[in-house]
């Protein structure tokens, strides 16, 4: 029997962009400005996707006030020079140029008035300028680098030959966006050290006794500075029916370490022991939880101070007592007993090391023309705009480069 050996196909390109999220997309424009063939290989079935359903599905796609100190990071030196060469102000102009109408909500964040659909959108429309190409449902199968520096991946949908490959397959946070170990997998392989990684920009979980009590509070919100040794976020908490989530929870959960605590002051800016001294004179007659009824919610009281004090004439407590009232919503001390972990985590601490990796390219030291940008790399950014920065910067950076 004749049996007739057909050669596989191998598709040339330029760069290989793995992951059509924010950094890859904005690496894929770059790239493809300098005149490269760039692929971009995607497993989900729609590009972006989170970037779909960021801020609320408004996209808070950055933020005025970008910092390198508001990154985490093994290497803290390292997200600067992506950082201060393709800044916020660039990214702005970017949108202001495809007439996308936004707005700063707080703390300098930028959100979309409308959808962000018109950020993905952009960013289409931008590769589709410069002939970068995306392949959606495609999975990578093998990735090997051949003798003269070049790198062959296998895929589900072909094979393809690359000079520059680039990792832009994000971290684990979110695993029904199609989240995966993938570029870890890949440093790995080329021998380049991961951090361990972890949940960030995650909800609380309570200890059972704390979180029974907590309980009744879910669904309120209270304006409290969240102090951490050395850090603290001055922003909303929100009680859960799991534990504690809200702004300042999330951005604390990056700093904190299983076994910490962290203090909760529920009347930031205000003297509290003070204010109810003042009150105790002016009004002596009034039950102690019908005066502080106007610095925090009545639930909120109920929960938090026993029902003898709470219901005493003011007249009829002690400084010493009121001092002990103002310390139970100034210092809040709480111990959580962990993190919802990946499933809402909103970023992955920890990933690609960058030690390995040139701050101004994104490209393996060792390894000429792998690259890592994004949120694989170990550089996690505050809430607000902050992560998706990182990823436009990096992205930018490797772009000049792949």
């Amino acid at each position: 029997m004749h049996r007739q050996n057909k050669q596989t196909l191998v598709e040339k390109v330029d760069v290989i962009i793995v992951g059509a999220g924010a950094a890859g997309l904005m690496c894929a424009i770059e790239a493809g400005k300098r005149g490269r063939k760039v692929v971009v290989l995607e497993h989900a079935n729609k590009p972006g996707k989170k970037i779909l359903m960021s801020g609320g599905g408004r996209c808070n796609f950055t933020n005025y006030h970008i910092d390198p100190a508001n990154y985490i990071s093994h290497n803290p030196h390292f997200c600067k020079s992506a950082l201060s060469r393709y800044t916020q102000w660039d990214f702005i102009d970017l949108v202001k140029h495809h007439g996308i109408a936004f707005h700063e909500k707080t703390l300098g964040q930028l959100f979309c008035d409308h959808k962000s659909q018109e950020i993905l959108h952009m960013l289409l429309l931008e590769c589709e300028s410069v002939n970068a190409e995306i392949r959606l449902n495609t999975h990578i199968e093998k990735i090997e680098k051949d003798s003269d520096h070049h790198f062959k991946i296998s895929s589900s949908r072909g094979h393809f030959h690359c000079q520059s490959l680039v990792i832009a397959s994000g971290g684990l946070s979110i695993p029904t966006m199609g989240a995966s170990p993938f570029g870890y997998k890949v440093a790995e392989q080329f021998g380049i050290s991961v951090w361990p990684t972890r949940a960030g920009l995650v909800p609380f979980t309570l200890h059972a006794d704390e979180k029974e009590k907590l309980s009744v509070l879910s669904g309120i919100s209270v304006d409290a500075l969240v102090n951490h040794e050395q850090i603290h976020f001055r922003e909303n908490i929100l009680f859960t029916h799991r534990g504690l989530s809200g702004p300042a929870v999330l951005q604390i959960s990056s700093y904190w370490q299983p076994g910490e605590t962290i203090t909760i002051d529920m009347t930031p800016e205000k003297n509290l022991f003070e204010i109810l001294k003042s009150d105790k004179k002016a009004y002596p007659q009034k039950q102690l939880k019908s005066i502080m009824v106007d610095y925090l919610p009545k639930r909120v009281i109920d929960v938090f101070l026993k029902d003898i004090i709470a219901e005493k004439k003011i007249a009829d407590i002690s400084h010493q007592h009121l001092q002990e009232v103002a310390d139970i919503f100034k210092s809040w001390v709480l111990s959580p007993n962990g993190t919802e972990g990946y499933r809402t985590a909103e970023v992955t601490l920890g990933g690609v090391d960058c030690d390995a990796i040139s701050s101004k390219t994104m490209q393996a030291i060792n390894i000429p023309g792998l690259f890592f940008i994004g949120e694989v790399l170990d550089v996690t950014g505050w809430l607000g705009g902050y992560n998706f920065q990182w990823a436009w910067s990096s992205g930018w950076a490797a772009g000049q480069e792949a």
